[in-house]
């Protein structure tokens, strides 16, 4: 299958003074916001650093990886590993005091192009519309005081020359598409009067309303209960099927990316640490980062009695990532080597790929 997406090299940076609060400072995810990339990024030149940077913090470093068009790329790793970061640096949604370098190119009807590269106009074009994103919180990326059926018109006047009416009836569609009963109704309504899983219902229609070609779904089913989160699950894997959508699923929970995924990316502090198909991960797991986050997951044959297996220690702060392996202080077979660069990311099996010495014979 080609390339619907590639990145290269990608590497995202905080100003220092306070890189935690900056990661953790995304951009609302109203329609119109989404629509207009209002929020502004800087674009640096590739310094080819990496670790520990005085006075900023990496968020990001030296990322590559590529989604083949109708494919479901999986993306896990712990809180602060730089998934979301990772997220709204391809739809060019982060803060101003990010700095990005490196190269990502998104595949279309009209050629190629690099995204890092585009004026805000295009990419503003594109946004909504040949990409688009589901937020992991509903409540907070809606806006409280419009009707869910006119910030999803809203999406649609953004990028289509229609009427007003023509716009609300794309937007009843797509809630109808998503399965919202009684979409015509509900459609009037703010988004307090929905559930939970009605209101997440709402943000797909919002995101599939101008048919992307890329949906990235950023924790979709994190705040859900487990009903709930199987309905979405199935939902967009019709909506995958039926609209043939390529994605980028983002997750921590690595039940539910074992369901929806064809390949899975591995993230910890920043890096990408293995990167292989389902089987690939969840069988033959290479990085023992990765091996440390499956013995955590408990099983049927899990003994009550005993307690879950757990991986020591956390996750670095930015500003704070060691200049080796950043998994290398909890690393029970780390050696020598791990600390004193970056390790490189080497194929250990066809189309499996880990960043390891150990693993990579040292």
């Amino acid at each position: 299958m080609p390339g619907l997406l590639e990145v290269s090299h990608l590497t995202v940076e905080f100003a220092a003074q306070n890189p935690a609060r900056a990661a953790e400072s995304k951009p609302t995810a109203d329609s119109s916001r989404l629509a207009s990339g209002s929020v502004g990024m800087t674009r640096g030149k590739e310094t080819g650093s990496v670790g520990m940077t005085r006075g900023r913090g990496l968020a990001v470093r030296d990322l590559s990886f590529g989604i083949a068009a109708g494919e479901v790329l999986g993306l896990v790793g712990e809180s602060g590993s730089g998934k979301s970061v990772t997220s709204l640096a391809l739809m060019r949604l982060l803060p101003a005091q990010a700095r990005v370098s490196g190269e990502i190119f998104f595949a279309n009807g009209d050629g190629t192009a690099e995204l890092l590269g585009l004026s805000e106009e295009a990419m503003r074009r594109r946004r909504g519309a040949q990409m688009a994103m589901i937020f992991q919180e509903p409540m907070t990326a809606l806006n409280p005081v419009m009707r869910v059926g006119d910030q999803i018109a809203e999406a649609v006047g953004a990028h289509n020359k229609v009427t007003k009416k023509g716009a609300w009836e794309r937007a009843v569609e797509a809630m109808n598409d998503v399965a919202i009963p009684d979409a015509g109704r509900r459609a009037r309504d703010y988004p307090y009067q929905l559930s939970g899983g009605m209101r997440q219902r709402v943000m797909i229609a919002m995101a599939i309303v101008n048919r992307p070609q890329l949906l990235i779904a950023d924790e979709p089913t994190t705040a859900l209960d487990v009903t709930i989160q199987a309905q979405i699950l199935e939902l967009l894997a019709e909506l995958r099927a039926k609209f043939g959508l390529t994605m980028l699923f983002i997750s921590h929970d690595l039940a539910v990316v074992s369901q929806v995924a064809d390949r899975v990316a591995v993230m910890y502090a920043g890096s990408l640490v293995e990167l292989g198909s389902k089987e690939d991960i969840f069988r033959r797991a290479a990085h023992p980062y990765t091996q440390g986050l499956l013995k955590a997951v408990p099983t049927l044959k899990t003994e009550r009695g005993r307690p879950l297996q757990t991986i020591e220690g956390t996750v670095p702060p930015l500003h704070a990532v060691p200049a080796g392996c950043p998994f290398e202080p909890r690393c029970e077979f780390r050696v020598e080597e791990c600390g004193r660069s970056l390790p490189e990311l080497v194929e250990v099996g066809a189309g499996h790929w880990a960043r390891c010495p150990v693993v990579n014979g040292g």
